[in-house]
């Protein structure tokens, strides 16, 4: 065998029969549902729980995500939105179009998390607007975390989907 071989077999670009893979998207929904706007989602059911000073915790940690990820969204929104849809169209046609296993499999993380990250930022464009607080705080975070999950779901089951039809195909095993 040669060096360039033995890199290759290393690597291993196909990503659906990585173990690997399967790992960081459990690890990527599993870390996207716990943290809700920069929240860890145990600190929401410690406020509702103990009140006091763990609901002022939330609150004043809440503002503070609230107003970065304001901030962030206003002075270069249109940047991000720009790069985020150029990364992913390309993604897409390489994987689709091309039929490049890792793009597919890279697109198949990243747009679900840009779905993610829209449901975030118009969870806390709304949280800002009513300039929420108490129970009708922990609620706007509850739902934001149900709509979270539920992109994981479908996403986690497109996925899968997609993998075993690509590992069906191409002969995997």
């Amino acid at each position: 065998m040669d060096l360039l071989h033995i890199i290759y077999e290393m690597i291993e670009l196909r990503s659906f029969s990585n173990l690997w893979y399967w790992i960081a998207l459990a690890v990527l929904w599993s870390t996207a549902s716990h943290w809700i706007l920069g929240v860890p989602y145990d600190m929401v059911q410690r406020a509702q729980r103990n009140g006091g000073q763990a609901e002022r915790d939330l609150e004043d940690v809440v503002r503070v995500y609230v107003n970065r990820l304001l901030y962030i969204a206003e002075v270069s929104g249109p940047w991000i939105v720009a790069l985020s849809c150029f990364v992913m169209s390309g993604l897409a046609v390489l994987g689709f179009v091309f039929l490049l296993e890792i793009a597919q499999a890279v697109f198949l993380l990243v747009f679900p998390m840009a779905v993610v990250g829209l449901i975030s930022l118009l969870t806390a464009r709304r949280i800002w607007q009513e300039g929420a607080t108490g129970v009708a705080l922990r609620k706007r975070l509850a739902f934001c975390r149900l709509y979270v999950q539920l992109v994981g779901v479908i996403s986690i089951v497109v996925t899968a989907f997609w993998g075993m039809y690509q590992n069906l195909n191409i002969g995997a095993f």
